[in-house]
């Protein structure tokens, strides 16, 4: 695969961020598949890990530093003193990182790393590349209950009205970015919840950065962290806010 060009002076590597918060059951887990994926230099980059707790209270980031350790593979660990939110544990990934491009994955790895290959094949026309369960459905292996599957239609309706036109799925955990813009569109965010997928899409919309909406395998997680009942109307909240905190300019 040929590289795509540089923003940044991580020209010689590229940068993985995974935020995580509680996740002592499955950490150890994704950390050694990292391991095993970074080993084989995907696109012929060095790859530098950062993993962001975000106030775990539980061991999370001893076990990814013990597994880290057991399969010699570098690891930056980045806390935050109390749990902020999905949002703002991925932007203080991103501003930390040192690489080009910037991938950003789930913790559960729902789409193996191996997919990035897709969207790494768009950045040098879409510097904003953004893994998608709604493009090809057949892709999606193992599915959602079909209460969470309903309300993320309804949702990605509310975000199309509200945010962002023209995506399909905007939640799906797995983006690339150039380097360059993804610290422009992160320096910008607000928002620390489960939202800030939309927000980032809306600010990229808003400067005219090409978005290339990728299909991608996607296996569901039934530990997933993300709970309808709990965080929908948070979500929302911060949805129609987007606008509103970005409306100057």
């Amino acid at each position: 695969m040929t590289r795509a060009p540089s923003g940044g002076s991580g020209a010689d590597r590229a940068t993985l961020v995974i935020p995580a918060y509680d996740e002592h059951n499955r950490i150890a887990a994704s950390v050694r598949t990292i391991a095993d994926w970074q080993r084989s230099r995907p696109g012929g980059w060095e790859w530098e890990v950062i993993l962001v707790d975000d106030g775990s209270s539980d061991a999370t980031s001893d076990i990814a530093r013990a597994t880290a350790e057991e399969m010699e593979m570098p690891l930056e660990i980045l806390r935050h003193p109390s749990n902020r939110g999905k949002g703002a544990a991925i932007r203080t990934g991103v501003l930390a990182a040192k690489g080009d491009p910037i991938l950003v994955s789930d913790t559960d790895l729902s789409t193996p790393l191996s997919e990035w290959i897709k969207l790494a094949e768009r950045l040098p026309t879409h510097p904003v590349a953004i893994g998608s369960r709604a493009v090809d459905e057949a892709l999606v292996r193992r599915r959602q209950p079909f209460y969470r599957r309903l309300l993320g239609k309804a949702g990605n309706l509310l975000v199309r009205l509200f945010a962002v036109r023209g995506i399909a799925d905007t939640q799906c955990g797995f983006k690339l970015f150039r380097g360059d813009v993804a610290k422009s569109l992160f320096e910008d965010a607000r928002i620390d919840g489960f939202a800030y997928d939309m927000e980032i899409l809306h600010l990229a919309r808003r400067r005219e950065i090409p978005i290339a909406e990728v299909p991608v395998l996607w296996f569901h997680s039934p530990e997933s962290k993300v709970s309808v009942w709990r965080d929908a109307l948070p979500t929302l909240w911060d949805l129609l806010r987007i606008r509103w905190i970005h409306r100057a300019g």
